[in-house]
């Protein structure tokens, strides 16, 4: 059953903590696309004040303002660590959420609106917005000197919200003279981006070298220049029509239906602690339907920053999303800087890695092996995988847990 619908478009960032929450607690959440210049009756009934986002629950529960909306949406998983351990916690959880929401976007906003055309341009403006962000900024960095995250030692929802809300300046501005003038900040930005939970339903990322905008007003929209009337060209016999393209349809439709929806065990391992939900697992998923198989990058040795290694996970994810229905598993960067390994563990419909993974063209990059799920070394490697708990030791060498990705 859905859960509710949530009006906004594509790209706004005071959605994306709500998205990402929602996904990672298993919610059926309809996002429908707004247009905000065409609003629609039902759009406008959420919030008469036709801002984004918006939110209405299957039981005709309506809610607007984004921090309200993230807390309600992270708060159905009564487990939830999200939300901190103590009323502490809540408190400074929601303190940077309205710093973020009140101080920092709208700052942000005023700098790079009006270098895409979308507000009037003045260069005065948009250099007092530069210098009234990287202010505001100055304080986050100094907090996470000493912090890796806005509050405790874990992620919560104040990361998640406020990563969404910041993620324009790495977009257009934060190029390697900010890093290195608030290398807390940027830190911090690339650990939380690069979580699983984040990372599900934003795009790719990567650290800028320079900014892409810079403090010039931006170019006018040129009119289309009139073309003359073409000749009429002599009628000519016409073209026998094209025969219709089949549609695309996916190798595994062929296999018989599968007795066990794979849907359940990501539910199980989205919304009940890990060890709990391995224990399901196992007891569970019928592996003659199903296989599971140890992945392996094949270039480790060419692995430099371990945030780009991440970044090549989150490309092969993203790049397997026609095989979404068939295939569950984690990939993990283990070990430091210019000395790392990718792998991971996946549970496949079928018995042929191949028709899940050939969607992804970089597939190839990455060695599959088949495991045995009645042999214990197994199952304990993907226990390892999936909890990111234990490090990976390869010709003596222990190589700790640096970042995972999750693909579900």
């Amino acid at each position: 059953m859905a859960f509710g619908k949530l009006f906004t478009y594509p790209g706004n960032p005071r959605s994306t903590a709500i998205r990402a929450v929602a996904k990672a607690n298993g919610l059926d959440l309809q996002e429908v696309e707004t247009d905000l210049a065409a609003p629609t009756g039902e759009f406008t009934e959420a919030n008469p004040l036709k801002k984004v986002p918006a939110f209405v629950g299957a039981d005709g529960f309506t809610l607007t303002e984004c921090i309200a909306i993230a807390i309600y949406v992270a708060s159905q998983n009564e487990k939830t660590t999200l939300l901190g351990k103590t009323k502490q916690d809540y408190a400074s959880i929601l303190k940077w959420m309205s710093f973020f929401n009140s101080e920092v976007l709208p700052k942000l906003g005023n700098w790079f609106r009006p270098l895409l055309g979308k507000i009037a341009y003045n260069k005065k403006a948009v250099e007092d917005a530069e210098k009234e962000t990287l202010a505001i900024i100055a304080v986050v960095d100094a907090h996470l000197a000493n912090n890796t995250y806005l509050v405790g030692e874990r992620i919560t929802l104040a990361d998640l919200f406020a990563t969404g809300l910041i993620a324009r300046g790495f977009e257009y501005f934060f190029g390697k003279e900010f890093q290195q003038k608030y290398p807390n900040v940027t830190r911090w930005y690339s650990t939380v981006y690069n979580q699983p939970i984040y990372s599900a339903v934003a795009p790719e990322f990567a650290l800028l070298d320079a900014p892409k905008l810079t403090n010039v007003a931006p170019k006018a929209a040129e009119a289309p220049k009139k073309e003359a009337a073409p000749k009429a060209a002599p009628a000519a016999a016409a073209a026998p029509a094209e025969a219709p393209k089949a549609p695309y349809k996916h190798p595994l439709e062929s296999l018989p239906k599968a007795t066990f929806p794979l849907d359940e065990w990501k539910r199980q391992y989205s919304n009940k602690d890990t060890p709990e939900a391995l224990k399901w697992f196992w007891e569970n998923v019928p592996f003659n339907e199903y296989s599971i198989w140890k992945c392996r990058y094949r270039y480790n040795d060419e692995l430099t920053l371990t945030f780009m290694s991440s970044n090549l996970i989150g490309g092969l994810n993203t790049r397997l999303e026609a095989s979404r229905k068939y295939v569950f598993g984690c990939a993990s960067v283990y070990g430091t800087n210019n000395d790392s390994i990718i792998e991971g563990a996946f549970v496949i419909r079928g018995d042929d890695y191949v028709p899940v993974f050939d969607v992804a063209p970089d597939y190839e990059s990455y060695e599959f092996t088949k495991l045995d799920p009645s042999k214990p070394e197994d199952r304990e490697f993907v226990d390892a995988q999936w909890t990111w708990e234990k490090p990976v030791v390869e010709n003596g060498k222990e190589y700790p847990h640096a970042s995972g990705k999750v693909f579900k």
